[in-house]
């Protein structure tokens, strides 16, 4: 699967332009929202030709050794590449509304400034002075148990995965699961396909659900299903750092 929509202008504006108002539906409803194309294949292509260039990332984990799944992930270094740096930039305040109105539903502190670099700021001083920005590789049986990427107090309550092969020609399977507890029931799953160059926002650790009391917390995880054929490479956008 391929959308061939004709993209312009800087990922600012292509960030910019993205219906926000129904993405926050889609977040206040099912905890994920998938936005339109925001890169171009060549664009995902550079990104996810970046994976072998080792000197730009402080570290790799290897989810098998961990009992994560199975599969291989990079974390960046502060020197992120410009096409990251941008898209980070770009989401962060329009997400930090959702962040600041779930906050406000679940009488929770809303600590996030508007500037993305004062909060990173705030996250170095707490101890939290690593990079979390990821770049994913997956190929055959690999998949990613589902997890929160919670790294300690400072915490920003969305963030942002983009496709950057394209399902059905590079690879298949490989499908983004969310699970959310919900009170005195079953577990509710979906699955996402996420298409080249398109954006899926989610929940970090959890989000406001209406109870008959007011709003209440709705606990998510997110993970990756098994990969049939192919290889999968996948951008992260995390909006705070690690310890």
């Amino acid at each position: 699967m391929l959308d061939t929509t004709r993209l312009t202008g800087p990922v600012t504006d292509r960030v910019a332009h993205e219906e926000w108002g129904a993405l926050a539906d889609e977040l206040n409803t099912h905890g994920n929202a998938a936005t339109g194309r925001l890169l171009t294949p060549e664009e995902c292509r550079r990104i996810a030709d970046l994976y072998d260039d080792t000197e730009r990332f402080r570290t790799t984990v290897d989810m098998a050794r961990h009992r994560f799944g199975s599969g291989q992930y990079r974390y960046f270094t502060h020197e992120l590449p410009y096409l990251v740096s941008e898209l980070r930039e770009a989401f962060y305040p329009r997400l930090l509304p959702i962040a600041r109105d779930w906050a406000d539903k679940l009488g929770k502190p809303a600590p996030w400034p508007d500037s993305l670099d004062e909060w990173i700021g705030m996250c170095h001083a707490a101890g939290q002075d690593r990079s979390a920005q990821i770049l994913l590789r997956y190929g055959p049986g690999d998949w990613n148990a589902l997890h929160r990427d919670v790294f300690g107090d400072m915490l920003f309550p969305l963030q942002v995965v983009i496709g950057l092969d394209a399902p059905g020609t590079d690879f298949t399977g490989g499908e983004f699961l969310m699970t959310e507890q919900r009170a005195r029931a079953q577990s509710r799953g979906s699955s996402t396909t996420l298409l080249q160059g398109h954006g899926l926002v989610f929940t970090t650790r959890d989000r406001p659900v209406a109870s008959k009391r007011g709003w209440s917390n709705a606990p998510m995880r997110h993970g990756v299903s098994t990969v049939r054929t192919g290889q999968r490479h996948t951008l992260g956008l995390v909006f705070h750092d690690t310890a």
